[in-house]
């Protein structure tokens, strides 16, 4: 329920004074998004049965059909622009995602490519779409999210480990320090998590992951003969 929030982080350079509002945006969203789905847990235990939740595909379509007065179909559109929100966040993350990494030399040049007046990464928006699409009609739906979800526990992985080492640098800068025990717990908690993927998504998520190895080992056999 929470996977996406993370995507912020990438636009983050793109607004004004980050390290004030970024913060305040990310845990008010984080905030008001559990409150929001504590309140439909209440009230979808309230109208069904807890039994009958926990056994549907679709709890809160059971809870619509209990309730009554609001048309499945109705519904479903619901669920769809939900479903579509959620697929643009992703393709805004990826698009910058690439646009950095090209920028940092990880990814061909030709993803730093801009709009001249509104300075939008057109060539990084265009090569993720075209890999979306390609994903969407050539890969199995369900294989395609847990890996996604395989590759975010390591990126979240990796995130909270850095906080970890980043500790160590006595630089004075003026930025967001979250307490020691947050990336802990997180780091631990993506472990943990990680022993629950099945054994053929870590054999396609291990493949991805040393791709990912292979360019930035690349990238830094470039910076070393550049300097």
């Amino acid at each position: 329920s929470f996977v996406g929030f993370e995507t912020s982080v990438n636009v983050a350079e793109e607004t004004r004074d980050p390290r004030r509002s970024y913060p305040r945006a990310l845990f008010g969203a984080l905030l008001t998004a559990g409150a929001v789905y504590a309140l439909v847990g209440v009230a979808a235990s309230a109208a069904v049965p807890t039994e009958t939740l926990s056994e549907s595909s679709g709890p809160l379509l059971e809870v619509v059909r209990a309730a009554g007065g609001v048309p499945t179909e109705l519904f479903s559109a619901v669920a769809l622009v939900a479903v579509a929100n959620g697929a643009l966040l992703t393709g805004i993350m990826s698009s910058r995602l690439a646009y950095g990494m090209a920028r940092d030399g990880l990814l061909p040049a030709f993803l730093t490519k801009v709009l001249p007046g509104r300075r939008t990464p057109w060539a990084a928006i265009a090569a993720t779409t075209a890999l979306s699409l390609l994903l969407a009609l050539t890969g199995d739906v369900s294989m395609l999210a847990s890996t996604l979800v395989l590759l975010l526990l390591v990126v979240f992985f990796l995130v909270n480990t850095s906080l970890l080492l980043l500790r160590r640098d006595t630089t004075s800068r003026d930025h967001f320090r979250a307490p020691t025990i947050v990336p802990v717990l997180g780091a631990l908690s993506c472990v943990l998590l990680a022993t629950q993927i099945e054994q053929d998504v870590w054999l396609r998520g291990l493949i991805l992951l040393a791709v990912g190895a292979g360019l930035a080992t690349i990238a830094s056999v470039r910076a070393r003969r550049a300097s």
